[in-house]
């Protein structure tokens, strides 16, 4: 009798991610992944009892990698002012693949449509944007980085707009000089043009 194969999560997780490539996160189905995986749905069911389990294990996958990959940033720069948020100006530093584009946008539509998924999301927002608060030397040049970054970073993993290289480098360059910028603060709201 041959040995049971030990099936890693990893090739679940990587078979989900090109299911999602091809056919997109809402026709995405367990029978696919272990077709794409090779392997049995009951194994697929074993680890993900369902689909919805499957694309938030899938979104924790890469929100843990980029996490990580900040991290690694973040700490090679040594001691110096704002270092996570400049580590995650690092982190950007290339636009994304086509294949991180397409799995971005299909689960940013399983996003929009199911709470649970997006609650998830939600809260490592407001944890990256309480370290960043609590962790620059301009909190609020910091913030107004950050938002800055998040902004470029969804208009390219969405696909919405592309910028050229020089120019994508010259507004990472001006996100970095945000980062100890001090706004000044303001009463003042922006005037509302009539139309």
């Amino acid at each position: 009798m041959g040995r049971k194969r030990v099936i890693d999560q990893e090739e679940i997780l990587n078979a989900a991610e090109a299911v999602v490539v091809r056919d997109g996160a809402a026709h995405l189905t367990l029978d696919a992944v272990a077709e794409q995986a090779g392997i049995s749905k009951a194994s697929v069911i074993y680890d993900y009892k369902s689909k919805q389990a499957l694309i938030q294990a899938v979104i924790e996958r890469r929100v843990a990698n980029d996490k990580a990959l900040i991290q690694e940033l973040t700490d090679s720069l040594g001691d110096v002012p704002s270092a996570l948020m400049r580590g995650r100006i690092l982190a950007s530093s290339e636009p994304p693949l086509d294949d991180a584009r397409a799995v971005a946008v299909n689960l940013c539509a399983a996003l929009a449509q199911d709470a649970d998924l997006r609650s998830g999301i939600q809260a490592e927002q407001a944890s990256n944007i309480a370290s960043i608060l609590k962790t620059s030397e301009s909190p609020r040049g910091a913030l107004l980085a950050y938002l800055a970054l998040e902004g470029l970073k969804i208009l390219e993993y969405l696909d919405l707009h592309t910028w050229p290289e020089n120019e994508r480098r010259r507004i990472l360059r001006e996100i970095n000089w945000l980062v100890d910028a001090f706004p000044q603060p303001t009463t003042e709201e922006p005037e509302v043009l009539a139309s």
